[in-house]
């Protein structure tokens, strides 16, 4: 017969095991806001593939910070995101994930529990896209810091990053990039493109106004880069970048001078 304090040992290595495969330990899941607060720039690749082989693949680039994982569109598959977890961390790289939700604006109490939802499952923070306004701002704050059921003393590991994709969102910048509590701001060019309808003079800017913002409130700036503009972007004052292609991983790191 199994004494308790055997059962007690077993139940306690189950639970570690579980936590080692998805990238669930504290001391690991607050590198990305330890980098942050530093003011290290950061870099993170779109997940590509949502597969347990494609985050095998995405272990091999070691010098990495995070993975930006999207379920804004489609079925909100949180069980394929562990799969993709536990493909890297058996390839031996479990790099943090930000996971992108559907906007707020669609459904606020959705937003809400998507966000502990992805907390639990894996993600180290949270993607809002189309972010409008400081109330939006405060919804999604409101929503990290509630955390989900595994994460109970985690305050500082946990990031919200805005994502301001509209005209509204940019005629409100100031008020939501100044929210307490936001992690990172970033001006979505894409998105920007269709609203300006390709003035590329326009969609530049609005992201400086972004990122102006965000250095008035000391606040992290993303944007998304490849090889042709890193550098430029690193040097402008971006601190978060999304690379658009693995090669600009390298000249990146080299202009944020970053060794570790």
């Amino acid at each position: 017969m199994v004494s308790m304090r055997t059962l007690t040992i077993i139940i306690l290595l189950l639970s570690t095991s579980i936590v080692t495969i998805r990238g669930q330990s504290s001391v690991t899941d607050d590198t990305l806001a330890r980098k942050l607060t530093s003011g290290q720039v950061i870099f993170g690749l779109f997940s590509g593939e949502k597969t347990p082989e494609q985050g095998a693949r995405m272990a091999g680039y070691s010098k990495l910070d995070f993975v930006f994982y999207s379920l804004e569109r489609g079925p909100f598959d949180l069980e394929r995101m562990q799969a993709y977890e536990e493909g890297m961390a058996n390839a031996g790289k479990a790099h943090p994930i930000l996971l992108r939700i559907p906007p707020i604006r669609a459904d606020r109490q959705a937003a809400h529990l998507r966000t502990g939802q992805g907390l639990d499952a894996g993600a180290v923070g949270l993607v809002f896209p189309h972010l409008e306004s400081a109330e939006d701002a405060r919804l999604a704050v409101a929503a990290v810091h509630t955390k989900g059921k595994t994460w109970p003393d985690s305050d500082a590991a946990l990031l919200s990053m805005l994502l301001i994709e509209d005209q509204v969102g940019i005629d409100h910048v100031r008020e939501i990039v100044s929210t307490p509590g936001v992690s990172i701001v970033s001006p979505g060019p894409g998105d920007l493109r269709q609203v300006y309808e390709g003035d590329t003079l326009k969609v530049e800017n609005a992201i400086q106004t972004v990122l102006s913002a965000c250095k008035e409130f000391n606040v992290p700036c993303g944007i998304t880069a490849g090889t042709e503009d890193i550098t430029d972007r690193i040097a402008q004052g971006f601190r978060v970048i999304i690379l658009t292609a693995p090669e600009a991983l390298t000249i990146g790191r080299l202009a944020a001078g970053r060794r570790n």
